[in-house]
């Protein structure tokens, strides 16, 4: 695949993640209930990000945990057709009863990875609520969900791939469309 266009550059990602912070905080009229759950891998690194912006807007922390939803993907057979899928940590330290998690991803494309992520919360306690913040939502739903919060909107072909960047794994902040 070949990049055919950046979308965001460092200071655009900065921007959106400042924006999704506010909206955040807004939307739960403060943090108190809150706790940020990153997606493994780069919404991890969002969600930390998050979190540092809200530190510097509210004064205080946020709660904050991070969810590998590799054994609740409904493709799993598909994607490790010959080898064990890795079993890695759910480093939640809080108990999300009656909390509003907020799951944090990097591009919301189908929708199977949230699915995926909301299933592994639930079998971790009963928030109260379940919200969505992506930094990409490129469209092609097949299933029932929409990102709370979105940095950009960007429509794509079904032959067309996002890419991501974040300093933390790549060196670099960037987002593309490739084809």
């Amino acid at each position: 695949m070949v990049e055919k266009a950046e979308i965001l550059d460092e200071k655009a990602i900065a921007r959106a993640i400042t924006r999704i912070a506010h909206e955040i905080i807004e939307r739960n009229k403060g943090i108190d209930e809150c706790i940020l759950v990153g997606i493994k891998t780069r919404g991890t690194f969002l969600a930390e990000r998050l979190a540092e912006r809200i530190e510097q807007i509210e004064g205080k922390p946020i709660l904050k945990g991070e969810l590998d939803i590799t054994l609740y993907r409904d493709d799993l057979s598909l994607k490790h057709k010959n080898q064990e899928p890795l079993v890695q940590q759910v480093d939640i330290e809080h108990n999300i009863s009656n909390k509003k998690v907020v799951l944090v991803d990097d591009v919301l494309y189908t929708g199977r990875t949230v699915r995926a992520a909301m299933d592994a919360v639930m079998d971790l306690g009963r928030p109260s609520q379940i919200q969505l913040a992506v930094l990409i939502d490129r469209g092609h739903r097949e299933l029932p969900i929409r990102a709370d919060f979105v940095g950009k909107n960007i429509p794509t072909s079904s032959e067309e791939r996002i890419v991501v960047q974040m300093l933390e794994s790549d060196g670099n902040d960037r987002v593309a469309i490739h084809v």
